[in-house]
């Protein structure tokens, strides 16, 4: 029996959010691929014995390499590990979060192998016992399918960030096992450290209601009327980076891969397109609403509730709407 590998990847301490995506995509993947399969974990890290075990509980199997080398994200060092296990195993598949640390290890990796490649997947499916993807290209305008050859080594996805739904009520009794370290692995380079986000004045991962606002917003003045929108809600002031590049809000308010990532139940979009690099940061699956007046704008394509039209009309009426309703 083959198996479909997830790189789980860990984030400030804890497994990202991505690897539990992964492993529900993972599961999808095993039940209709050309061949019997089971899913997989690979966690790389030091003293991950507890993160291990959390992974057991979604994943038939995961694979540890626990040992201090492997504390700071490398792809080189990483590549490495991976190469030789997957070498050994065949896998059917193997997937990757779309993330900085992601792009990193994938096509050296992909290269090493023989491997086929997808990136930046939104969904994965087998189409004719080939591996295929939805991507978006053209900065996000356009939803793109592409399919893997067939290869013996299998294939190699990487997949964006909360574009998975994280599977709900799925138990596994997975068993753990310690991999194998080369001992040929070679750095190349060294972690010198983590710079994280400056620490603001409010803290944007555990709030549960978000109005974050984007380029569309076009004028500094007209942050008034969203920052209005958002007390109304009772909710946070977030914003895309185009907002922090122009200095009209501080680096601690940025959601993305490059500021915060967040987990809220409500989230209101206004004026953001919806690249990957901050929807990245948006986690959780948050009911998610977009005011946008291009209706091709990205976004949309994972809104649960969507508005086309000028931000500067529909932000004044929403918000004249919930302090009716609040009385």
């Amino acid at each position: 029996m083959r198996k479909i590998f997830v790189v789980a990847e860990i984030v400030g301490g804890a497994i990202d959010d991505s690897a539990f995506e992964m492993a529900g995509a993972a599961r999808r993947l095993a039940e209709s691929a050309p061949e019997e399969a089971s899913i997989a974990a690979v966690l790389l890290g030091s003293d991950v014995a507890e993160m291990a075990r959390k992974l057991a509980e979604r994943f038939d199997e995961v694979v540890v390499y626990d040992d201090p080398s492997l504390e700071a994200p490398d792809g080189g060092v990483s590549g490495a590990v991976l190469a030789d296990l997957f070498e050994k195993e065949k896998p059917l598949a193997v997937l990757i979060a779309h993330s900085n640390n992601g792009m990193d290890l994938a096509p050296a990796l992909a290269v090493r192998l023989g491997m086929p490649m997808l990136a930046d997947c939104l969904t994965l499916e087998w189409k004719e016992s080939r591996l295929s993807g939805v991507r978006t290209v053209y900065a996000g305008k356009v939803h793109a399918r592409v399919t893997a050859q067939q290869s013996d080594a299998g294939v190699l996805a990487t997949v964006r960030p909360g574009a998975m739904p994280m599977p709900e009520g799925e138990s596994s009794a997975g068993t753990v096992r310690d991999g194998e370290i080369p001992a040929d692995r070679n750095a190349g380079r060294r972690s010198v450290r983590v710079i994280a986000p400056e620490a603001g004045e409010v803290d944007l991962t555990q709030a549960e209601k978000l109005v974050a606002v984007g380029r569309g917003i076009e004028d500094e003045e007209n942050l008034e009327i969203v920052q209005s929108l958002a007390a109304s809600l009772g909710a946070e002031l977030a914003c895309s980076r185009p907002i922090v590049d122009k200095n009209w809000l501080p680096k601690s308010r940025q959601v993305g891969t490059s500021g915060v990532s967040v987990k809220p139940k409500i989230y209101l979009a206004v004026g953001i397109s919806g690249s990957f690099q901050h929807m990245g940061g948006v986690k959780g699956r948050p009911f998610l609403v977009a005011i946008n007046k291009d209706p091709r704008a990205p976004i949309f394509g994972t809104a649960d509730l969507g508005i086309v039209g000028d931000l500067l009309e529909i932000v004044p009426l929403l918000e004249e709407k919930v302090r009716a309703a609040k009385g």
